[in-house]
């Protein structure tokens, strides 16, 4: 005898909520935002109740605070901000919605959602560029700072190796030239004058490269 397939037993408060979106933002000088939307999505295969409580329900009107949701459904849920004075700027309500079967009591899921009332949607943008453009300059000057460690080892100056050559050429320029017999200097120390134009083109050429570093 075929047995009907049995639902698995739901935990209470373990389901998944989904609600779209997870943030209200009202403008006190935009009244087309003083009626937000929350859509309540149900993408399992049974029916779902639903129930929105709120921290301060004496500031907004939830039209349908209660209803069903069909099995792979959505239901939308009208909010309205009624209480728009300069004292609830910046304050943060919670908006919590809890969803059970239809056929019981206990929440299987609930899902929170803050609301926020703010003075302009103009000065928001104006803070949120202001902060990007914060950002971006501390990244930029942390970038240069990172760089300039890299920037001091390429331009540090002539290599040892540079400043040998240079030196081994001013002393054979200093050496006497073959022929020079008043000379002190030992007679294979003396340079031939091909030699000494040799050195002179090398020094000149480490002088060029020490003076574009």
């Amino acid at each position: 005898m075929h047995q009907p397939k049995r639902q698995p037993e739901l935990v209470e408060g373990n389901l998944p909520v989904f609600v779209f979106p997870t943030e209200l933002i009202f403008y006190a000088d935009d009244q087309s935002t003083h009626k937000q939307v929350l859509t309540l999505y149900n993408p399992y295969e049974f029916a779902l109740k639903f129930k929105v409580l709120c921290t301060t329900p004496n500031k907004y009107v939830v039209v349908d605070a209660a209803g069903a949701v069909k099995p792979q459904c959505c239901v939308d849920i009208v909010i309205r901000h009624r209480d728009v004075r300069s004292c609830h700027y910046g304050v943060i309500d919670k908006f919590r919605l809890q969803v059970s079967e239809q056929s019981q009591r206990k929440a299987l899921g609930r899902k929170e959602v803050v609301a926020t009332l703010l003075p302009s949607a103009k000065e928001q943008q104006k803070e949120e560029e202001e902060k990007r453009i914060k950002e971006h300059l501390t990244e930029s000057l942390f970038f240069e700072q990172s760089c300039q460690p890299e920037n001091r080892t390429v331009s540090s100056g002539p290599s040892l190796l540079t400043v040998f050559l240079g030196v081994v050429c001013i002393a054979a320029l200093m050496l006497p030239t073959l022929g020079d017999v008043e000379s002190l200097v030992p007679l294979y120390l003396h340079l031939s004058v091909n030699q000494k134009l040799v050195a002179a083109y090398i020094l000149g050429l480490i002088t060029m490269a020490i003076l574009r570093t």
